[in-house]
């Protein structure tokens, strides 16, 4: 099997391109924390730990081109979030984005969601082409004239100027969570969005930033034991697009649940069963609270996530294949078409397997995302982007 695609297609994923600087020596700042595309998929947005949103724009050349259509170019870059210090609890919060959502497009502007693990802000990106000018109590410097000296009276203009993007805060969203934020969703009426944390769940109004509606669930004693509770976190969870099933990922699995039966999951994928042995080593490098994420293709046929050694799996759900890729510098040739990859668990290994004792735990893919009606992937690794395409 080439790939795990749409509609059971073997579909054979090359690259096209990276993001980031090639340093081994990576500054904390750098790092992506969150990749999402917009609702069309014109548009790509990461953020990471410094508090930084950078909007990725596709070509529109590369869409005439279908061996193109996968490269993205900055479109704009703005400071999301800063850190701050809550003198009440004498806590650090950092600016790093844990969270970026985009709000369907109503008109020319873009809006979106970016969180800390405190703030959420609604961010408006718009464009700006033309310049107002010929003010009459207005110089071109910005300078204001003596009312006396109009002799007569203008009507201003709109002149053409470079292309401007301007990413300008729309409304801050604050105190209303004891825990640090780990998800944002947007309902579908548009006008209001949920935040949870470790243990509750906000509603908010988009409109009204002083108020929100909390849920909370008290925790269940039960079934409590050392590993099964921490690896049984659910580290994300995505509704299909359908709205008929969830998706939910915890440390080892990917789960897909029938909204119409809550009793358990329809689907079960094993995403490094081979890690089981090694939970203790894990635990011990810190590697076991790791928060996966997971993502839809554009029909729901094949789910997406991430594991250690730079490696992503994808699982097709109708023909139930599955398949392992990797995000190297190795394979970053243009179009170069990606190899699967397979852990060998024991015995001896072949010539084109990696053996579990071999992974890197430092290089691992937790952030990825999927063109909402494409085969065009990206997935982080620690600060570089990189984005696949299917070879057509």
């Amino acid at each position: 099997m080439a790939g795990a695609g749409g509609g059971g297609n073997d579909v054979q994923w090359c690259f096209s391109q990276v993001k980031g600087a090639i340093d081994d020596d990576v500054a904390e700042a750098d790092i992506i924390s969150t990749v999402e595309f917009n609702h069309s998929g014109e548009l790509l947005a990461t953020g990471d730990k410094g508090g930084r949103v950078v909007i990725f724009q596709q070509e529109l050349e590369s869409k005439s081109q279908p061996q193109c259509r996968g490269e993205y170019n900055v479109y704009s870059t703005f400071q999301s979030h800063e850190p701050e210090f809550d003198y009440l609890k004498s806590l650090e919060i950092e600016e790093k984005i844990n969270k970026i959502r985009w709000l369907p497009q109503k008109n020319a502007a873009q809006f979106l969601l970016s969180t800390n693990d405190k703030t959420i802000k609604l961010w408006k990106i718009s464009e700006r082409d033309k310049r107002p000018e010929g003010y009459n109590l207005k110089e071109e410097d910005g300078r204001y004239r003596d009312p006396t000296t109009v002799t007569k009276l203008r009507v201003p203009v709109f002149q053409p100027m470079d292309l401007m993007v301007e990413a300008s805060p729309r409304r801050v969203f604050a105190n209303a969570h004891t825990y640090h934020i780990n998800s944002i969703s947007v309902n579908s009426d548009c006008e209001t969005y949920l935040s949870a944390d470790d243990l509750r769940i906000n509603l908010w109004n988009l409109e009204i930033t002083d108020r929100s509606f909390m849920f909370e669930e008290p925790e269940d004693p039960s079934n409590r034991s050392f590993f099964s509770e921490i690896i049984s976190s659910i580290s994300d969870v995505k509704f299909s697009h359908s709205g008929r099933y969830m998706m939910t990922r915890d440390y080892l699995t990917v789960k897909i649940w029938d909204l119409n039966m809550e009793s358990r999951p329809v689907e079960t994928y094993q995403v490094h069963e081979y890690l089981r042995s090694k939970l203790c080593s894990l635990y011990e490098n810190d590697c076991i609270f790791d928060k996966f994420e997971c993502c839809w293709n554009g029909n729901d046929s094949v789910v997406m996530t991430g594991s250690y050694n730079n490696f992503f799996r994808m699982f097709d759900r109708g023909y139930r294949q599955d398949v392992t890729l990797e995000a190297s510098r190795e394979s970053s040739k243009p179009r170069s078409v990606l190899k699967p990859r397979k852990v060998c668990t024991g015995g001896k290994r072949k010539k084109d397997e990696i053996s579990v004792d071999s992974l890197d735990f430092n290089k691992k893919i937790l952030h990825t995302a999927w063109h909402p009606q494409d085969n065009i992937i990206a997935v982080a690794t620690t600060n570089n982007l990189y984005i696949f395409q299917d070879r057509l």
